[in-house]
């Protein structure tokens, strides 16, 4: 674990010397979406999507696999690891990843970045819903690129 968040680290300095160079972190697969309102969530039908991530040190961009102009960007605002609390044990531990934010209409929306998963809480500016999107790491299907635009 040590050695993944090392090589996180290491990536995004490289990624933040050479500033507008994104380099890909992960591919992701969308395996739910729930929507909480008030004391009740539902699941959201949905089928699954495949996403890339880039990132440059400062930003984070999600986008559909082979859709990389409908991109979404986070601004990460810490890099210091996620907290996580494994089922069955009652202890949080944190472990490596980032934490990004994004702001658009009125809608604020908060990723969650590891190895192992992405996870992207959207909270509507006007609405008493919360939707919950979560993905799981995917092996990739295409090369990945040295950098996108």
């Amino acid at each position: 674990m040590r050695i993944f968040a090392v090589s996180l680290l290491m990536t995004l300095g490289a990624a933040i010397a050479a500033a507008g160079e994104f380099r890909h972190v992960g591919d992701y697969l969308l395996k739910a979406h729930y929507k909480l309102t008030g004391s009740e969530m539902s699941p959201i039908p949905m089928k699954p999507i495949a996403f890339r991530v880039f990132t440059d040190g400062v930003t984070i961009r999600i986008s559909p696999e082979g859709e990389d102009e409908a991109r979404t960007s986070f601004e990460i605002y810490r890099s210091d690891g996620i907290g996580r609390q494994r089922a069955g044990s009652g202890a949080l531990e944190v472990i490596p990843g980032v934490q990004a934010s994004a702001t658009s209409d009125g809608t604020l929306r908060h990723l969650r970045l590891s190895r192992e998963s992405l996870t992207i809480t959207t909270f509507p500016g006007v609405s008493d819903q919360t939707v919950i999107s979560y993905a799981v790491a995917a092996t990739p299907k295409n090369p990945e690129p040295a950098s996108q635009p």
